[in-house]
């Protein structure tokens, strides 16, 4: 990424970082809301170091995989204002894919389940990275560079859309205009990502647009019945030990493959949604939305002053 580039990041990141989170901190605060705690905020911040570390490491490569791809791309000619609207839209909808693969696939979900550890959701944890995402996350982007656009503008665009991404990790904000919620992703969504009541799992994967949730059919709205529980299903005996917040799937993974199970079971272990079982001793999100029955929503007779279940 040229220095040009770099230094737009900087002209949009800054502010956020500088001055956005810290006034939650404060407003949290004065408040009462308890949004933050240290321990929480700090490991947040550790785990976004190690990311940004492997991520400079691995650039060099990540562009030259994407410049190999790029020799065999179609012509791309389009007028400027074209060409960055049309990278903006595919790598958004190729951002959903990949968000897809990382809460369907369990190799994938152990590396990305470290940002859904945390049970508490701020602005901080926009921060609180998947470390080993780096190591493949430039694969998705190879499409993108066979369709002519420049490595760079890729980079470039995926951290204007980062950018966005770490604003709606908030509760501060509460919905927003109807017409901004059917398009955006907007906090109201994210919270719902980032739930782990059952209604909410594996929902509205987008980074910028919630349009391909709504298409695709992974789409849910927060409901004021149903307030999000963050974390995880099965919360982290130690969450905030440096080492077990990255590895911790890792571990449950070895320890399902030296079971005495066919190969065919171990390696469904590895490609299966996180959760599938060979004995059904686990659930994965989708049967356990099927099992979940939705609580009776309390109503109140016209007139008769008398509580109804509906």
């Amino acid at each position: 990424m040229n220095e040009y580039y770099t230094h737009l990041i900087h002209l949009f990141s800054v502010p956020i970082y500088g001055i956005i989170i810290p006034l939650e901190v404060v407003l949290s605060h004065m408040h009462g809301w308890k949004f933050y705690s240290w321990k929480q905020t700090l490991l947040n911040i550790y785990l976004n170091l190690i990311n940004v570390g492997f991520d400079l490491l691995l650039r060099g490569l990540a562009l030259v995989v994407l410049f190999f791809f790029s020799g065999y791309a179609v012509t791309n000619t389009l007028h400027p204002v074209l060409y960055w609207s049309l990278l903006f839209f595919c790598e958004d909808i190729v951002f959903w894919a990949e968000h897809f693969v990382d809460h369907h696939v369990r190799i994938f979900w152990a590396v990305h389940v470290t940002h859904h550890s945390s049970d508490e959701f701020n602005l901080s944890t926009g921060f609180r990275s998947s470390v080993l995402m780096p190591f493949y996350r430039y694969l998705y982007f190879i499409p993108l560079a066979l369709l002519g656009f420049h490595p760079a503008d890729i980079f470039f665009m995926y951290a204007l859309t980062q950018t966005y991404g770490i604003l709606v990790h908030t509760q501060s904000i509460k919905k927003l205009p109807r017409w901004i919620e059917a398009v955006l992703v907007t906090p109201s969504h994210h919270r719902v990502h980032h739930a782990s009541n059952i209604p909410y799992l594996d929902k509205n994967m987008g980074m910028v647009l919630i349009i391909w949730d709504r298409l695709f059919g992974t789409f849910a709205e927060e409901l004021p019945e149903e307030p999000p529980v963050y974390g995880l299903t099965k919360p982290l005996e130690n969450p905030n030990h440096p080492v077990k917040v990255i590895t911790h799937e890792w571990v449950a993974i070895g320890q399902d493959l030296r079971r005495r199970i066919p190969l065919r079971n171990k390696l469904r272990y590895l490609y299966k949604p996180p959760g599938w079982s060979h004995d059904g001793s686990t659930k994965t999100s989708s049967e356990l939305r099927k099992a979940w029955k939705k609580p009776p929503v309390k109503t109140r007779a016209a007139g008769a002053g008398a509580e109804a279940l509906s």
